[in-house]
């Protein structure tokens, strides 16, 4: 019953971690889409990706999106927060040739 209260009543998951370099970044957000029985099911949406690090220790990384777009984004837009899908794609389309000049 708990477990249920809690899954029906948080959307979003926002994890800050400390890397090894002392900074502090958003490593995941992930959506609690509901319950599957007794397991909450928790679905990762944008990920902390690690791409190296520099020779004085510090860590290169991004947050990038795993392309699944969130199931309370109805709701969010409801609101009046319009976010355009490709925040959420995993390849985002390069520019045309005709928006680089």
């Amino acid at each position: 019953m708990v477990r249920t209260q809690i899954s029906s009543a948080i959307d979003l998951i926002v994890q800050q971690t400390r890397l090894k370099d002392g900074q502090r970044k958003i490593t995941s957000i992930t959506e609690v889409a509901g319950m599957e029985g007794d397991v909450v099911v928790l679905t990762d949406i944008f990920k902390f990706n690690q791409t190296g690090v520099t020779q004085d220790g510090k860590v290169l990384g991004e947050l990038k999106p795993t392309g699944i777009r969130p199931l309370f984004m109805p709701r969010l837009e409801a609101a009046g927060n319009k976010l355009g899908s490709e925040i959420f794609m995993t390849n985002k389309p390069a520019p045309d040739a005709a928006a680089r000049r």
